[in-house]
């Protein structure tokens, strides 16, 4: 039985890389850090893959996937994983924690969008609003009788159930948290750890409670809150871009670090071209959460679509994602910046075009 009390990271290893630990360690891994689970797209067989290159461990992002969809990735995985001697992923599913929308606002919205959709040749439906649970059941009992390493939860709390399920079948069970309160609610129930995350993160916020912003807490200090209240193994996540980011969240009691922004412009990530290429541009100065993209509070880069659509946008997920979505395909189709999202943390100016295992080597310390 893991001992969900011993927070304490091992130091650096003779090669002066930081050593894995805890939960982490016991799965295979040999430095603590995560490549975060990145939906629609950027998070790859090969993006996991690397980081089990490098001795850490990837998620496959669930999200926005059907059941035989996510099957086909994780047995992609699985073929190449064996290569590396460990049986080190995980699989991110969106727990169902829906935002209805107002009807009249979707309406607006969408009338809002149709000049820019003409643009694609695209024709926007104003009366029906999308409203699904990304085939959560599905999902769930796909893992359940094909366990993974690691399921993660985020955006909403999973049943007790599912949770006793997945751990019995085999899997350690994490939920993302972005405050005390969300941790209590999690470690009650009886997941095995936390992935605590910042409001510095890129992409959607992993709030239980969208309505309302999330505090601009620091993560080390964020880190220090919940682990006053939970004494559960804690996994730390937003803005994380740097070595010394990775040793500070270990020094405040995480077990390990999570990582996204900063592996979007390695050649392993399934980012599109227009996204990497918006990165790397130094004329992009800004991050910015909105909801303009989905409905749910979201961190990304500024572009033509934020400065336009920010203020006019309403709250409603997923019925804003899968309004927008086909036109943020036709623009990244059309290698156009401006009309995609452009997921990024506080810390994207850190990613760069290396091979991710080195990223993510390079970020525990090591050569």
């Amino acid at each position: 039985m893991t001992d969900h009390n011993a927070f304490e990271h091992s130091g650096p290893d003779s090669s002066g890389s930081l050593a894995a630990s805890g939960l982490l360690a016991g799965l295979g891994a040999t430095i603590p850090l995560i490549a975060a689970p990145m939906a629609g797209g950027p998070s790859t067989p090969a993006l996991v893959l690397a980081a089990a290159q490098a001795g850490g461990l990837g998620l496959l992002a669930g999200g926005y996937k059907s059941p035989e969809q996510l099957a086909q990735q994780i047995a992609e995985v699985r073929a190449g994983i064996s290569a590396f001697g460990v049986n080190l992923f995980g699989v991110n599913l969106f727990a169902p924690n829906p935002v209805p929308i107002d009807k009249d606002a979707f309406v607006e919205y969408t009338q809002s969008l149709r000049e820019l959709a003409a643009r694609y040749n695209l024709s926007l439906n104003e009366v029906d609003a999308l409203e699904d649970d990304d085939e959560w059941e599905a999902k769930v009992d796909m893992l359940v009788n094909d366990p993974v390493p690691v399921v993660s939860f985020t955006f909403g709390l999973p049943p007790a159930e599912a949770v006793g399920r997945l751990r019995k079948a085999g899997s350690l069970v994490f939920q993302t948290v972005t405050n005390r309160n969300e941790a209590e609610r999690a470690a009650a129930l009886g997941v095995d750890g936390l992935v605590v995350q910042s409001y510095k993160a890129g992409g959607h916020s992993g709030t239980l409670t969208p309505a309302t912003p999330v505090e601009q807490v620091p993560l080390a200090e964020l880190l220090d809150r919940v682990r006053s209240r939970v004494q559960l193994p804690i996994w730390a996540a937003g803005g994380v871009s740097t070595p010394a980011d990775v040793r500070e969240a270990l020094a405040h009691g995480a077990e390990a670090a999570v990582v996204g922004s900063v592996l979007l412009r390695s050649p392993e990530s399934g980012a599109s071209k227009p996204y990497k290429a918006a990165l790397a541009d130094t004329s992009r100065t800004e991050t910015i959460v909105t909801t303009a993209f989905s409905g749910r509070p979201a961190r990304a880069l500024r572009n033509a679509f934020v400065d336009r659509f920010h203020g006019a946008a309403p709250s409603g997920y997923p019925a804003i994602h899968h309004l927008t979505s086909p036109i943020r395909k036709a623009a990244a189709a059309a290698n156009d910046p401006e009309s995609i999202n452009i997921w990024a943390g506080t810390g994207y100016r850190d990613a760069t075009e290396e091979p991710a295992a080195d990223i993510l080597r390079g970020l525990a310390g090591g050569s």
